[in-house]
C-alpha cells in the first residue's frame, strides 16, 4: 500500500528568527531563570559560567564570519551583560523587584537596538564590499575586452561602456560603443572571439544591437547550462499563487535566465522526436498552468491518457487532494468529441453570456471565477479530420472567451499541425529534432538560421514567445526543467486547493449535460482493475453516468451540438432523441443541403441489397451489387448508366463497426463479416488509400471489453471515406 502524504498543519521547528528578536529571546532567557533561580537557590556563578560560555561562542562565531573586531566586542559585552544582571538578581534573590525588572527592561531594549544596528551596519558594508569586487571585475574585463576588439578588429577609438555578469556566474555581457568608421563587427567575429576566449564545450558568443545605433552587445556564454540536469524549483517560493497573465517557465536559456511561455492570448505548439523530452516538458507545462489560480486545464490524449495519469494520481488513488488537477482528460476518441462539444458551446455561451463585462476590451479578464480554459493536446497525429476541424474551431473563435490551445506533436510537418494551429500559435516550442527543415517550418521568423547543434541533448529545444510589448522573438535555445512523478504528486496536493471551476454561463449548454459525469466515464477506463480512492472520487462519479447517443453513420457521439463546416462556427440544438438525417431535414427548407448525415443516408440507401435485410429501400430505387471485395462488378437499378461509388465491402464494414460501437478490432470485424482477418484488413487499407483516408493511430484502435489497443477501425474513419468516394463521383 502507498504511503500517504498528511495535507495536515504541522509544526515548524525552524530558527526563523531576526536579529531583534533573536535578543528579545535572550533577554527573557535571563529573566526567566532569574525568576525560576532565585525559588530554587540557583547559585549566581552558573549564571556568570552560562554568560561567559555564551560570549566565548559568539566571539567564535564572529571570528569565522570575519565580522568587525568592534561588532565582535559589542556582542560579547551583551552576553557579559545579560550573565551580570542574572548574577545580581540571584544573589539578592530579587528579580521580581520594580528596580531589577527595570534595569532589565533597559538592557532588554538596549540589546535589541544594538542587534539590529549591528546587522544593518554589517548588511550595508557587506553589500559595499560585493560592489567593490564586483566593479574591479567589471574594470578588469572592460580593460582586457577593449585591447582585445583592438587587437582582433584593429578597432580605434571604440569605448566598453560596462560588462555585466549572469546569474549563477554562467556567462556575461559586454557593451561596447562603436566608432562611427566601423559601426559593427566583421562576419567571422563570433569564431575569432570564442577562439581567442578559449572557451569550453558549450559555451559560445552572440553579437547583438544595442538600444542605440552604434551599440554592440557581446554576450559571453563561459558555461555550458544547457549540458547540465536542471530540476524544477518547488520550494514554498516557488509554488506561490500565481496567474495565467504571468505565463509559466518552461526552463533556462544558455545564460541561466528562466524561458517563459504566455499563452493568455495565444496558442502555443509543441513538438518534438521521440525521446527529445517532449513529454517532460509539458509535465513542465502543466505545473506552470496549474500553479495558477485562474486557469482550468483539461487534456486530450487518445493514446492512454498519458500525460494525465501522473497529475490524477493525487486525487484517483492516493486521495490527497480532494478535487482531480486536470479538469477534464479525454481518453478515447469519443471523449475528446465531447470535450470539444462542450468546450465549443462554452465559447459561444461566454460571447454572449459576459456582454456585460465586455467594457473596455473585447476579450474577457481572466479571474478564479471566470477562469482561462487551457486544452493540452498530446500526439495531435492521432486525431481523426474531424477532430482536429473541431480543433481549430476551438483555436479560431476561444481567444476572446479565454480559451486556448496547446498542441504537442512529434513533428512539426505540414501533414500533422494544421494551417490554423500554425497561424494561431504565436507561441512554438521545438524540442530536440532530426532534421533543421522540421524548425524551419515551425518558427514564424528565424527558423532557417536555426542550428540544431545549438540544443544537442536531451530536453533541450528552442522556443519563441511574444513578449511584453507583443513582438515574437526569434527562437532561442534553451533547456527545459526536470521534473519527476514524485514531485508531481507533491505538487498535486499543493496546488489542489487553488483549482477554479467552470461558471454557470460555461455549463449552461445542451452538450454540457455530459460534463458533470466525465469522471464516471473515463475512470473506469484509465484505472481499470486499479482501487480508487472512494473518498475524493465518489462526488465525481456517484451520479446517473450520461453517454451521448452515438450517429448512426458517423461513429461520433451526438452532444446536440450542430456544427456548420462551412464557415466553421458551431452552435448547440435541443436533444431531442432523434436521429441527425431527421434534423437534417427538418431543417432542409431553410438551408443549403450539405454532406452529412441525410446525403450519407441516401447514398447508404442506393447501395442496399435486395436480401431480406434492407427491405426498407422503395422498389423503384432498389440496386443489386455484385462486389469483390469492394470492387464493384456489377450493379442493377437506377439510374442504369453510373454505378454506385462507394464500394460495398466498405459500406458493410462500416455498418458492422457502428454496430459495435463505433470502434473494432480487425478480427472481431472479420468474425462479424465471416471472412479472413488479414484478407479484409488489407482491402479495406487499399480502399482507405485509394481516396486518401488514413487510420489515426498508426490504425491502432483500444475496443472490446478489455480496451486493449490493437489494429482496428473507427466508424468515422470508414464514414470518411465513404464522404471521400462519393465526393470524388460527384466531381
Amino acid at each position: 500500500m502507498a504511503a500517504k502524504t498528511s495535507t495536515s498543519a504541522a509544526l515548524d521547528w525552524g530558527w526563523h528568527h531576526s536579529p531583534a528578536t533573536s535578543a528579545a529571546l535572550v533577554a527573557g532567557g535571563a529573566y526567566a531563570v532569574a525568576a525560576t533561580g532565585s525559588v530554587t537557590g540557583l547559585p549566581p556563578a552558573h549564571a556568570l559560567l552560562v554568560a561567559g560560555a555564551g560570549a566565548a561562542a559568539q566571539a567564535t562565531a564572529d571570528l569565522y564570519q570575519r565580522r568587525p573586531v568592534g561588532h565582535a566586542v559589542a556582542r560579547c559585552a551583551a552576553w557579559l551583560t545579560a550573565g551580570g544582571w542574572t548574577a545580581s538578581a540571584l544573589a539578592d534573590h530579587t528579580p521580581l523587584t520594580w528596580g531589577m525588572t527595570g534595569w532589565w527592561a533597559a538592557g532588554a531594549a538596549a540589546g535589541i537596538t544594538l542587534a539590529r544596528g549591528l546587522v544593518q551596519a554589517e548588511e550595508t558594508a557587506r553589500t559595499e564590499r560585493h560592489q567593490r569586487k564586483l566593479q574591479k571585475w567589471a574594470n578588469k574585463r572592460a580593460s582586457e575586452w577593449h585591447e582585445r576588439l583592438h587587437r582582433l578588429f584593429r578597432l580605434e577609438g571604440h569605448q566598453v561602456d560596462g560588462v555585466r555578469p549572469w546569474k549563477g556566474n554562467v556567462g556575461y555581457t559586454v557593451l561596447v560603443t562603436m566608432p562611427s568608421d566601423t559601426p559593427e563587427l566583421p562576419a567571422d567575429a563570433v569564431r575569432k572571439l570564442a577562439v581567442d576566449l578559449r572557451l569550453p564545450k558549450g559555451g559560445g558568443i552572440e553579437i547583438r544591437d544595442g538600444d542605440t545605433y552604434g551599440q554592440t552587445l557581446i554576450r559571453v556564454t563561459a558555461q555550458d547550462v544547457l549540458v547540465q540536469k536542471i530540476d524544477l524549483p518547488d520550494g514554498p517560493e516557488d509554488t506561490t499563487v500565481t496567474s495565467i497573465y504571468d505565463g509559466f517557465p518552461l526552463g533556462l536559456k544558455p545564460d541561466a535566465e528562466e524561458a517563459r511561455i504566455t499563452v493568455v492570448d495565444d496558442c502555443a505548439l509543441i513538438v518534438g522526436q521521440t525521446g527529445s523530452g517532449k513529454t517532460n516538458t509539458i509535465n513542465v507545462a502543466n505545473a506552470g498552468a496549474l500553479r495558477s489560480n485562474d486557469t482550468v486545464v483539461m487534456h486530450i490524449d487518445v493514446t492512454g491518457a498519458g500525460i494525465s495519469m501522473p497529475w490524477l494520481h493525487a486525487w484517483a488513488t492516493d486521495g490527497n487532494a480532494a478535487v482531480p488537477l486536470i479538469d477534464w482528460t479525454a481518453d478515447t476518441i469519443e471523449e475528446a468529441h465531447i470535450l470539444c462539444d462542450v468546450v465549443i458551446a462554452g465559447i459561444g455561451a461566454r460571447k454572449s453570456g459576459h456582454q456585460d463585462l465586455l467594457i473596455e476590451d473585447d476579450k474577457l479578464k481572466v479571474t478564479h471565477d471566470l477562469p482561462e480554459v487551457l486544452i493540452l493536446v498530446d500526439e495531435i497525429a492521432e486525431l481523426t479530420p474531424k477532430l482536429l476541424s473541431k480543433l481549430d474551431t476551438i483555436v479560431n473563435t476561444g481567444r476572446a472567451a479565454r480559451v486556448r490551445v496547446v498542441d504537442c506533436g512529434l513533428r512539426a510537418t505540414q501533414d500533422v499541425i494544421t494551417a490554423a494551429m500554425k497561424k494561431q500559435s504565436r507561441v512554438r516550442v521545438g524540442m530536440r529534432v532530426s532534421d533543421p527543415e522540421e524548425l524551419s517550418h515551425l518558427f514564424p521568423t528565424g527558423g532557417a538560421r536555426i542550428n540544431p547543434k545549438a540544443a544537442p541533448y536531451k530536453g533541450c529545444g528552442f522556443y519563441s514567445s511574444p513578449d511584453a510589448d507583443d513582438v515574437v522573438s526569434d527562437p532561442a535555445a534553451f533547456k527545459a526543467y526536470r521534473i519527476t512523478p514524485k514531485q508531481i504528486r507533491a505538487l498535486s496536493v499543493t496546488y489542489a486547493d487553488r483549482r477554479p471551476r467552470l461558471e454557470d454561463v460555461f455549463l449552461d449548454t445542451e452538450p454540457a449535460r455530459y460534463y458533470a459525469s466525465r469522471w464516471g466515464r473515463i475512470l473506469p477506463r484509465i484505472y481499470k482493475g486499479k482501487q480508487l480512492h472512494h473518498h475524493t472520487t465518489r462526488p465525481y462519479t456517484d451520479m446517473e453516468i450520461l453517454h451521448p447517443p452515438i450517429d448512426e453513420f458517423t461513429g461520433i457521439p451526438n452532444t446536440g451540438l450542430v456544427d456548420d463546416d462551412a464557415d466553421g462556427t458551431a452552435t448547440p440544438r435541443a436533444a431531442t432523441g432523434s436521429t441527425p438525417a431527421a434534423t437534417a431535414t427538418a431543417e432542409a427548407p431553410t438551408k443549403t443541403k450539405r454532406f452529412g448525415s441525410d446525403l450519407l443516408s441516401d447514398m447508404l440507401a442506393a447501395a442496399r441489397t435486395i436480401d431480406g435485410k434492407h427491405d426498407q429501400a422503395a422498389p423503384e430505387t432498389a440496386t443489386v451489387i455484385e462486389a469483390d471485395f469492394g470492387r464493384v462488378i456489377r450493379q442493377a437499378g437506377a439510374p442504369q448508366d453510373r454505378p454506385n461509388p462507394v464500394p460495398q465491402l466498405l459500406t458493410e464494414a462500416h455498418q458492422h463497426i457502428v454496430a459495435a460501437g463505433g470502434r473494432i478490432h480487425t478480427g472481431d470485424l472479420a468474425t462479424r463479416m465471416d471472412t479472413d482477418p488479414v484478407a479484409l484488413g488489407t482491402e479495406l487499407n487499399r480502399l482507405l488509400r485509394a481516396v486518401g483516408v488514413e487510420r489515426p493511430g498508426k490504425g491502432s484502435v483500444r475496443a472490446g471489453n478489455d480496451g486493449e489497443s490493437k489494429a482496428g477501425y473507427l466508424a468515422e474513419t470508414l464514414a470518411a471515406a465513404i464522404h471521400a468516394y462519393a465526393t470524388r463521383d460527384a466531381q
